[in-house]
């Protein structure tokens, strides 16, 4: 039974279909329609009861959180996850990071830079200052090492949608080389790109230039 993906066109969805996609697993796309509010419909809670994306169905075993996701497939396929304790504990390590860190953070900064409709300044410098921060030590991380825990994981593919993502919380990469490189590394990516383009085909160029003209001055 081929897995089924019920996502949108969001970081976290990205996550699952750019590892479906580099692990070279056949999979189904179920989208899921925010504009209705159909991930807190009463048939889709019984999947995941949270009510966000992705939630992954292989062959009737329902999974949600992106994280468990990734470490689920990663075991699956023996694929992006070192089987030896420490290389394990250094990707699950950045995969968390970007759970705690990058994802909540960025998803703030998102919001009240670009959505709230009050345009409160502290507030909104106060998530960017901790983007920087936090794009601070991935940049650290990756002066000495190609990808974020040694050769490419599941960690890289939990952090390059929201990381790629950065003009929508109002910040720049430009201060950060070693970061910058590993965009474009993970970035040109062939699955990176095709998972990056579910559900649907996205313009990126369009986005960051719409990114750049929209919102309130940035904080670099």
């Amino acid at each position: 039974m081929t897995i089924k993906l019920y996502t949108a066109a969001t970081p976290n969805g990205w996550k699952i279909s750019i590892a479906l996609e580099e692990m070279g697993l056949p999979y189904e796309v179920r989208v899921i329609d925010f504009a209705t509010q159909e991930q807190k419909a009463d048939w889709y809670l019984k999947l995941n009861p949270n009510g966000r994306i992705p939630t992954l169905d292989d062959d009737g075993f329902i999974m949600f959180e992106s994280g468990a996701i990734l470490t689920y497939l990663a075991e699956k396929t023996g694929k992006f996850l070192p089987r030896d304790v420490h290389g394990r504990s250094r990707v699950l390590q950045w995969l968390m990071f970007q759970m705690s860190g990058i994802g909540p953070m960025m998803g703030q900064a998102n919001v009240f830079f670009r959505y709230f409709p009050e345009k409160i300044q502290p507030v909104i410098e106060r998530y960017q200052r901790e983007v920087m921060r936090l794009f601070g030590v991935l940049d650290r991380q990756l002066a000495s090492h190609e990808y974020i825990a040694g050769q490419y994981s599941i960690a890289d593919m939990a952090l390059w949608p929201w990381v790629s993502g950065y003009e929508w919380s109002g910040v720049s990469v430009a201060e950060f080389p070693s970061l910058e490189r590993w965009l474009a590394l993970v970035g040109a990516r062939p699955a990176v790109q095709a998972g990056r383009d579910v559900p649907i085909k996205r313009d990126r160029a369009a986005e960051i230039e719409a990114a750049r003209q929209t919102g309130p001055k940035m904080l670099v």
